[in-house]
């Protein structure tokens, strides 16, 4: 039985086009170029890229829907027995730099896959969003924390303390023994077989993620963009900002699917920061405002069952 991507592809193409919408409502003039693309081995796609804004120094919003004969590497390594087969790949992926160091750098990814043979056809669904700050608030923390677990509590509430822990352990950089940044949600090889959720649940679940990202994200951005900073605070944002470049090329699967899977690599390496620095045997001073990145926001923590000191309102729709 083959599996019709086609609903999925809609849904990804819709949420596209909204996120640049909402993105672009904050900036003053700057606005998203769009790029079409083709693979030379079947597919293609739509990268959106917004540069030099006001707010967002970098904001990428990726849609792509490849298929081939062999599926890559990177996508069978948990799941060696599809390696041979045919495939479908199709989501959205967004990475933002915003300009001012006490806007956090945000992920989304949403996507599905399918791998067919002459005998049937394997889909699943995968995902999930973090947050990456530079100078943190707990409130913004338990913000963020909050809604994700909005998203996972209508499916289980299993589910957000399940995610919420492998965002931990995927979002982190071993060769530095390093957390990227306060997590959120990550799932993968989701379906009937390995979670015990149909495509149709599955799909439900996954377009909620996707949903629900720029609801987590804009009202960090819109109460902290309009603060002042200083040339300290933005050289503290370029040296943190490698790690977040040490972490895509490293281990990063969706950076390594594109790669393997020949895909187009200006659209793959819109993630990175359009500037980044590294300094040698960098340690912030103690009791600064950079070490508390390290001492108390790099811990996994469970934010979405503290209460914030300040209002934010989260919305479960």
């Amino acid at each position: 039985m083959q599996v019709d991507i086609f609903p999925f592809k809609r849904y990804l193409e819709e949420l596209q086009a909204d996120m640049c919408q909402q993105l672009e409502s904050l900036e003053p003039s700057a606005r998203f170029l769009k790029d079409a693309w083709k693979r030379s081995e079947g597919g293609g796609g739509l990268t959106c890229v917004m540069q030099g804004g006001e707010v967002f120094e970098s904001a990428g919003v990726n849609f792509s829907y490849v298929y081939g004969d062999t599926l890559p590497k990177s996508a069978t390594a948990n799941r060696p027995e599809l390696a041979g087969r045919s495939f479908q790949a199709l989501g959205v992926s967004s990475v933002i730099h915003p300009k001012n160091p006490y806007v956090p750098t945000s992920h989304m990814n949403v996507r599905l896959f399918a791998a067919q043979n002459d005998k049937d056809s394997i889909a699943w669904f995968g995902g999930g969003f973090d947050l990456t700050p530079y100078y943190p608030f707990k409130d913004d923390c338990i913000y963020w924390h909050k809604v994700a677990k909005s998203v996972c509590d209508p499916f289980g509430k299993e589910v957000y303390p399940k995610y919420k822990t492998w965002a931990d352990e995927y979002f982190y950089l071993h060769h530095r023994h390093e957390p990227r940044g306060i997590g959120g949600l990550f799932f993968d090889d989701l379906n009937e077989q390995t979670w015990g959720w149909d495509f149709d649940r599955s799909m439900a679940f996954t377009k909620s993620v996707g949903r629900a990202f720029l609801r987590a994200y804009l009202p960090i951005v819109r109460r902290r963009h309009v603060m002042g900073y200083s040339e300290q605070e933005r050289r503290f944002q370029s040296l943190r900002r490698g790690r977040y470049v040490e972490f895509n090329l490293l281990y990063d699967r969706g950076t390594l699917f594109g790669i393997q899977s020949g895909g187009r690599t200006e659209s793959i390496l819109m993630s990175l920061p359009p500037s980044v620095s590294w300094q040698y045997n960098f340690h912030p001073a103690d009791e600064s405002k950079e070490a508390r990145l390290f001492n108390e926001f790099l811990i996994p923590t469970d934010w979405a069952n503290q209460e914030p000191e300040e209002n934010y309102l989260v919305e479960t729709a």
